[in-house]
């Protein structure tokens, strides 16, 4: 059973990274020299060459960092690295659940400066080259020290949650541990909207004026319960331009980029709008939130049976069965699995954007405003017009702009 796991692991390990090479490869080739015709109002033959480049450059990087955490992960296995860090850990506390917390803390610091280099080059680099970061080295310390605070307190208690459900009701510890990672679920809304999103963004009322008067009547038009309308200071870090909404229940805010201010015009701004209340009104949030629930309770219930097989252990070099090292093996473990349900989510995220797109239109009866907010969002971003059909079935969560724009006109 231990090469079992073993073949598993690493065939898993193998064929996602050959898949998303191959995919990005193809991508690549896809790249058509001739600009598409129904975009020439908004590229000229210069821009959409720098598109291109744009896309070389992300898809070049991020061969050789995948290329180097497979090599990295494939290390750490056979060295049994995992084994060395456990007798660490366990030699520090008899407590299971400060182990557990320890070990999970100690690979997060370890990946982070791993990664810490891959994140600057993108940043101050690839994203600079292109004209598109705005991020001071002073603001990439405050994130950086920003996300550690929320990864201690808020990983640690959902961890140290999991982890003691676990250890104290064994057998039940599974669905214990699901509900309360649901409930988790959805009091992270809340706590995005009013604790998280403001440690990162400065957030202010949009101004009165024609924007704001036709967001309200929209909202009014379609009975949808819009409490905020805020400007987030995107431009602190980017030059990218996007919209959100988020909110439980009758308290929705809709915040819309301050870049995304600067380059559209009130018409195409209320077709985003429109276009996110369709995400609300055909209750998509609802519904991915309801799978991930699933998903996650179906992830626990096999990893009790898995997480007491000292076979999945050995594979790693650990001696002694654990819950929090049981879970970093079984995730490596449920890989193939994790592969095939996302290809599944990035399809019905798809067809959740074509039919917000529909309901943009048909309730604001406005389809230009709608295409041309499409158009300029990928001239803006530089995005790939002609991404191959295998990249977007394997991994895309909208469909190419083109393929929408066809669905609306269509």
């Amino acid at each position: 059973m231990e090469q079992t796991f073993y073949y598993i692991i690493i065939g898993a390990l193998i064929i996602e990274y050959l898949l998303s090479t191959i995919s990005a490869i193809l991508n690549i080739k896809n790249i058509t020299k001739e600009l598409p015709s129904q975009f020439t109002d908004v590229y000229d033959q210069e821009k959409y060459a720098r598109s291109q480049a744009y896309l070389k450059a992300k898809t070049h990087f991020g061969l050789l960092s995948s290329t180097f955490g497979l090599f990295l992960i494939i290390v750490v296995i056979h060295l049994g690295l995992f084994g060395h860090l456990d007798e660490l850990v366990r030699n520090q506390t008899d407590s299971p659940i400060f182990a557990g917390l320890l070990f999970f803390g100690i690979i997060f610091v370890i990946n982070d400066v791993i990664t810490i280099p891959f994140s600057i080059y993108n940043t101050f680099v690839i994203e600079q080259k292109f004209e598109f970061n705005k991020t001071t080295p002073k603001t990439y310390v405050i994130d950086k020290l920003k996300g550690y605070l929320l990864t201690i307190v808020l990983g640690g208690i959902v961890l140290g949650a999991i982890l003691f459900f676990f250890d104290y009701y064994g057998p039940n510890g599974w669905w214990i541990a699901w509900l309360a990672i649901a409930l988790f679920m959805v009091a992270i809304q809340p706590l995005f909207v009013h604790i998280i999103a403001p440690m990162f963004n400065k957030f202010t009322p949009l101004e009165a004026g024609e924007l704001r008067s036709a967001i309200e009547a929209y909202a009014e038009k379609v009975k949808f319960p819009l409490s905020r309308i805020d400007v987030m200071d995107g431009s602190r870090r980017s030059s990218h331009s996007n919209a959100y909404f988020s909110g439980f229940g009758k308290s929705k805010r809709v915040a819309l980029f301050d870049t995304l201010l600067m380059k559209h015009n009130t018409e195409e701004i209320v077709s985003v709008v429109a276009h996110e209340v369709g995400h609300y009104k055909k209750k998509h949030i609802i519904f991915g939130t309801t799978i991930s629930v699933l998903e996650t309770g179906i992830m626990l219930f096999v990893f009790k049976f898995i997480m007491s097989d000292p076979d999945l252990f050995f594979v790693f070099g650990v001696e002694q069965v654990s819950v929090y090292a049981g879970m970093i093996f079984f995730g490596l473990l449920y890989a193939p699995v994790n592969l095939i349900t996302s290809i599944f989510s990035s399809a019905i995220s798809r067809r959740n954007e074509y039919q917000a797109d529909r309901y943009a239109f048909e309730t604001t009866g406005n389809q230009q405003a709608l295409i041309s907010m499409l158009k300029g969002l990928a001239a803006n971003n530089l995005s790939h017009l002609t991404p191959h059909p295998f990249t977007v079935f394997l991994s895309y969560s909208h469909p190419p702009v083109t393929k929408r724009i066809e669905a609306i006109k269509a």
